[in-house]
């Protein structure tokens, strides 16, 4: 094994050797980096968890630069359909829904056409009452169904208790 002198002597020289090899193998790099990441989901996450606990400052901080920098791109990617639903879950999870697959429950969300209460044509959009929403028990989280926004107002899966099936 090299001695401490030896990684004193070559510093400079090792610096720029990992810095050409790195611009030279970013695609290489960044999938090695992508296969870590999914065979460790849950330790990727929980160490970006606590490093964003640990960090909150900064972290802000450069959230704040990132999206003052890369406004035209975000932008952009909220009209992409992964745009869409990253946003849609996103909502849903600020509203205290909760669900075991997300990815399910969006796909579900997307293939429902009509109410499940009052079975009208749903619609996609800000307005409209026959707008289509993701209804949910506001104690537990538990979604209930996907109906229009006039049954949704109405409240009527917490009106039918024990006759309406959930989701």
């Amino acid at each position: 094994m090299p001695s401490k002198k030896y990684y004193e002597k070559y510093k400079d020289y090792n610096k720029e050797y990992m810095k050409e090899y790195r611009e030279n193998n970013k695609e290489k790099i960044k999938e090695q980096r992508k296969e870590y990441r999914e065979k460790n989901r849950e330790k990727s996450k929980e160490y970006m968890k606590e490093y964003h606990e640990n960090n909150k400052e900064y972290s802000k901080e450069y959230s704040k630069k990132y999206r003052e920098n890369n406004i035209e791109h975000i932008k952009e990617y909220r009209q992409t359909p992964s745009g869409i639903k990253s946003n849609r879950i996103g909502n849903w999870k600020q509203y205290g829904i909760i669900a075991e697959d997300w990815d399910e429950l969006y796909d579900y969300y997307i293939m429902s056409w009509n109410c499940e209460y009052c079975d009208i044509p749903l619609v996609e959009g800000p307005s409209g009452s026959n707008r289509k929403c993701l209804d949910h028990d506001h104690n537990t989280g538990e979604v209930r169904g996907v109906i229009c926004s006039t049954c949704n107002v109405r409240d009527v899966f917490a009106t039918c208790v024990g006759s309406c099936e959930t989701l």
